[in-house]
This record gives structure tokens, sequence and C-alpha cells, in this order.
């Protein structure tokens, strides 16, 4: 027969096992010799490779700073956002090369790279950048293009005669 037990029989039972797991471990800083965190961030067909140490908040991109390699203001923004988020601006420096896509794939890459260096030097700062949802590789690629199309989904300009 099945056993029936009452919601002081389960409370019995759960008493006897600890309250609560174990916390999760706590993440170590990854740090180099020269006291630099590194990480690669990813956008479309554009990667970067992300150093980031502390400084006076300059950002080297591709060995230019990052006002001449990215004109438009719109670009700077997208990679001042996770030093913005973490109440962290103008603490680091930022020493990145970037390779492939085009400038708005390779700021998003450079994002993506300063957001998980930062993750690095300092893994209490995750949680906030991962709410924030910089840690996550943005998916959207181009979509390939299909044969008998012009693109990948435009045809062919209709012709009555």
């Amino acid at each position: 027969m099945s056993e029936t037990r009452t919601l002081a029989d389960l409370k019995d039972l759960v008493a006897g096992t600890p309250a609560a797991p174990e916390a999760a471990p706590k993440r170590e800083p990854k740090r180099d010799a020269q006291g630099r965190s590194y990480a690669t961030g990813r956008r479309k067909d554009a990667v970067a490779r992300v150093w980031v140490k502390p400084g006076k908040g300059q950002i080297v991109i591709n060995d230019k700073p990052a006002a001449k390699y990215f004109a438009r203001p719109v670009l700077r923004m997208l990679i001042t956002q996770p030093f913005l988020v973490a109440d962290r601006y103008q603490q680091f420096d930022v020493m990145c090369s970037v390779t492939g896509g085009g400038l708005s794939g390779q700021a998003g890459a450079v994002r993506h790279g300063i957001s998980r260096a930062l993750c690095n030097y300092e893994p209490e700062l995750r949680a906030i950048l991962k709410k924030a949802g910089f840690l996550t590789r943005d998916p959207r690629v181009v979509e390939r293009k299909k044969y008998g199309k012009v693109k990948a989904r435009r045809s062919f300009q209709f012709s009555k005669r």
C-alpha cells in the first residue's frame, strides 16, 4: 500500500539534512605577470583580443586611440558600457586587437571582450555584467545566400514578358 506522509513528517525528514547546500566556490581572479586580465570577445565575424589592467581609462584598439578607431559616438558609447554598468569608468586601461567584420561588429566584439576581461579581473562583477547581458555572445549573424535567390531571401524580379 502507498504510504501517506503528513507535513510534519516531511518537516522531520528535512530537519535531518543540512539547511542549505554549500555555496558555489568563489572564483579566483585570473591575472598575468603584468597584472592584466585577458579575454576574447566575438560578434558577427569580428574577434577581439582584450587585455584589461588598472589605469587611467585609456582604450587602445589596434594601436590607435578608441576615439580615432571608432569615429562614431555610438560605437564609442558601446565599448564603454561595461565600465559604466560596473561603476569602474576610467579605472582600467584597455589594450585590444580586433580583426574581421565591420566597425559595428568590431565594437560589439570589443564590448564582449572587455566584459569578459573585467570578470576575469574582478569575479564579483560577473553578476552585474551578466544581468546587463554583456557576457552573452550575440548569436545573430548574416544569413547565407541560397541558390535561386538574389540574396538570402530576395527573389529575382518577376518579368511578365
